[in-house]
């Protein structure tokens, strides 16, 4: 394999697992943030758990998206 497609997958590869632990990062944030609310006001069903749970999932959905989009259109140029 040629050196400039080795590093560019190299590259590749670096781009997305940082991703990933962008993805991991954000809904541990979120699930500990929900984790210390319920304990500060504790209710029924651990409704904030939840909710902070849902939110930071969607949230790294989003950066997700987004960054793949940039990563593209980089790639493209």
């Amino acid at each position: 394999m040629p050196k400039n497609k080795q590093r560019r997958a190299l590259n590749s590869y670096a781009q997305y697992s940082s991703i990933a632990i962008q993805m991991f990062a954000i809904i541990g944030l979120g699930t500990y943030a929900g984790v210390k609310m319920d304990e500060k006001f504790p209710n029924k069903h651990s409704g904030y758990t939840i909710a902070f749970s849902l939110a930071s999932v969607l949230l790294s959905i989003f950066f997700v998206i987004r960054r793949i989009i940039s990563n593209s259109k980089k790639d493209m140029k």
